[in-house]
């Protein structure tokens, strides 16, 4: 079948333009063919359509946000936003006919209202077609203070997501599938965040070595790193207390902390707290998100150009100091890359990734001496990481892998017949 993948944008590093790209990857080991529709495609090789209006970061869509949220009234607003959808669900229409669309995958865009119109035209062009569709969702938007005060109370209920008889839902976590269940009455599919562990990830180290060198660092300095977006929720100021408590018990070393993600999807006030945070505390920050431009390109991209894969494996430590994650992308990640890892508690954590017995470090919402002396203990000792590493590599592989994907995704396929 051809699927053809929609959202606001399918681009750089963040979660959902991540687990698309997975997605699409295990579909075409399907035998499938993937399409892709959106306001940003991150590659010329995904071949689809760019649809500007679809993107959360076009003027209009952004006038139209800032209109609906943080007031409950808003004149004229509905039919504003029905203007653009009509656009949109034309080109939609177009991107059906043009590559014989045969299952739509929306990814995010029925879920968190980050563009209404787009909401608007899938939901009502789902509606008039009846094409089959597995709404992907990864976040919803009463997870996110922000959406709670708004002036669309029936887009919100309407679309986000739409009750449909041609749409088969699917959540990323437990919690999301109660919470569709009992808010909505809507049964949902449950595919975790996913990685291909049955691949083990190539060896760079010469990538490892080099990449070092351009942040000038010497053997012996810790490089923790920080891979998410720069966003209130991921907690990045634990990250900086954290890295300020080892180098109290470390003085002799030099600590690092980089960040390896994108500021702005909700403004860079947050950058710059995070920026005078680090100085206060005599934390050294790099912000370098516009050096790790993806997950994985090709081996011979140069200096000044690196890959998240680069970053995990020039790091000596990983934190992960999220207040709430819809999974936990760079969890997985940095288990794949053999790294080990702080988690703070998180809910989605506690209640799908938790029980599965992986070895971190973990906090209840604040640093402590404790979790820091137990980071130290843990670099100063590889073979104990090695021992770590490799016993979470292996609970990952039989919980969260391309496998476990596959057979989701056929089971909601099989349901449309």
């Amino acid at each position: 079948m051809n699927i053809g993948f929609v959202s606001t944008r399918l681009a750089g590093t963040d979660g959902v333009s991540l687990e698309a790209g997975k997605v699409a990857e295990v579909l075409s080991r399907l035998g499938h063919t993937c399409f892709y529709c959106a306001g940003e495609l991150s590659k010329s090789s995904l071949e689809g359509i760019v649809v500007p209006e679809m993107s959360f970061n076009h003027p209009t869509i952004r006038a139209l946000q800032e209109a609906a949220f943080g007031t409950r009234h808003a004149d004229g607003l509905e039919s504003q936003i029905a203007i653009v959808a009509a656009r949109i669900q034309a080109q939609i229409g177009t991107f059906v006919r043009e590559y014989s669309v045969d299952v739509l995958l929306p990814q995010n865009a029925l879920t968190i209202p980050m563009n209404l119109p787009l909401g608007v035209a899938l939901t009502d062009y789902i509606s008039k077609t009846g094409i089959r569709t597995i709404a992907h969702h990864h976040d919803f938007w009463w997870e996110r203070e922000r959406f709670a005060i708004h002036a669309i109370p029936e887009i919100l209920i309407r679309c986000f997501p739409p009750d449909l008889p041609s749409v088969r839902h699917m959540v990323i976590n437990s919690l999301a599938q109660q919470a569709l269940a009992e808010r909505l009455n809507l049964d949902s599919f449950v595919l975790p965040n996913v990685l291909d562990f049955d691949r083990a990830p190539s060896e760079r180290q010469g990538r490892r070595d080099e990449l070092r060198c351009a942040l000038e660092l010497a053997p012996q300095d810790r490089l923790i790193l920080q891979p998410t977006r720069v966003v209130p929720r991921k907690g990045i100021e634990h990250t900086i207390e954290l890295v300020r408590r080892i180098r109290e018990i470390e003085p002799d070393r030099r600590h690092i902390l980089l960040v390896t993600h994108h500021a702005g999807d909700e403004g860079v006030a947050y950058l710059e707290f995070l920026t005078s945070t680090a100085a206060r505390a005599n934390v050294e920050l790099q912000y370098l998100a516009d050096w790790f431009p993806a997950l994985e390109t090709q081996e011979d991209c140069g200096s000044g150009s690196w890959t998240l894969q680069d970053a995990y494996a020039a790091s000596d430590f990983v934190s992960y100091p999220s207040l709430v994650e819809g999974f936990g992308n760079a969890f997985l990640e940095a288990i794949f890359y053999c790294r080990p890892i702080l988690v703070n508690r998180y809910p989605v954590y506690i209640a799908d990734i938790e029980p599965r017995g992986f070895r971190v470090v973990e906090l209840d919402g604040a640093v402590t001496n404790q979790a820091a002396e137990q980071v130290r203990t843990w670099l100063e000792n590889p073979q104990l990481v090695r021992e770590i590493t490799a016993h979470n590599y292996e609970l990952a592989k039989q919980a969260f892998s391309y496998t476990t994907a596959e057979r989701v995704l056929g089971e909601i396929l099989s349901s449309f017949d």
